[in-house]
């Protein structure tokens, strides 16, 4: 036992401050390499590959050769296999690596002041309510520091300042605009006709149509805002981040767009979708 504790007392002394540094930058990218995946379907890639680690060492010990030759194998073309048929995933972990997390004011895709994005919140919550009424399907991208100049290509430039008549204009039925997306950059109209990439999440409920499945896989590819009105209901939904919120009020369109623009949050023990804020 004494030799149990010179040892573990060496090995404590022999760690410098570089180890350390290292340790922590280790934990911290695994920490948010789980994040990224535990609400997709590379998450249950993630399940197989530890039972592939976890069953290499038993194999090997009880030299059951034709299992430890087909694990070796896949082991060795893993990686590969991962990189092409996880590409989606791939690329939104690139996307969020290289994104800042420093809050500021100008999260549209340059400096906006405070009261022009208030105006345009305002402005885009009376379209959505509007669209929801009449039932008009709708779907508005606000886009941030992520630049979706690919997506702007496919629309039309507009370049407008936002205004309600001028959006509910725009996906008016039979209109020539009114088939695509809107996209706000800077807090301007800036394009409409957008085509917007869709979502190949298998586990989008069957309920959802392709607006909803566009504002998903916009939301999954970029840090982008999306807004969903639905043609059949005329329920208001929510997109971010890959995940979306339906059952949208005006009140609740609101506070969440005042809470991740300009990071106003609603206040203390207000309900939105069901939760309260705490």
């Amino acid at each position: 036992m004494s030799d149990f504790w010179q040892g573990l007392n060496s090995v404590i002394a022999s760690i410098g401050p570089t180890d350390v540094l290292d340790i922590l930058v280790v934990a911290y990218l695994l920490y948010h390499a789980i994040r990224l995946v535990r609400e997709t379907r590379a998450m249950q890639l993630v399940k197989g590959i530890a039972v592939i680690l976890i069953l290499y060492p038993v194999v090997r010990g009880f030299e059951m050769m034709t299992l430890t030759f087909i694990i070796e194998n896949v082991i060795q073309w893993g990686i590969l296999a991962l990189a092409i048929v996880f590409q989606p995933e791939l690329r939104r972990a690139l996307e969020h690596v290289g994104r800042s997390k420093i809050p500021n004011i100008g999260r549209l895709g340059g400096e906006v002041p405070l009261t022009n994005m208030q105006d345009m919140i305002k402005v885009l919550c009376q379209s959505a309510e509007t669209l929801s009424r009449s039932k008009t399907g709708a779907l508005i991208v606000i886009e941030r520091e992520i630049k979706l100049g690919d997506v702007i290509e496919s629309g039309t430039v507009i370049d407008s300042a936002p205004s309600m008549p001028l959006i509910c204009n725009i996906f008016y039925p039979n209109t020539p605009l009114h088939d695509g997306a809107v996209i706000l950059r800077g807090g301007r109209v800036y394009a409409a006709g957008c085509f917007l990439p869709l979502s190949t999440n298998d586990e989008i409920g069957r309920d959802l149509g392709t607006r909803h499945r566009a504002a998903l896989g916009m939301s999954e590819v970029s840090d982008a805002i999306v807004i969903v009105v639905s043609e059949e209901s005329g329920k208001i939904s929510f997109a971010m981040d890959g995940k979306l919120e339906r059952g949208c009020s005006r009140q609740s369109l609101a506070a969440l767009l005042e809470e991740n623009l300009i990071g106003q949050k609603p206040e203390k023990g207000k309900k939105i979708f069901g939760r309260k804020n705490q």
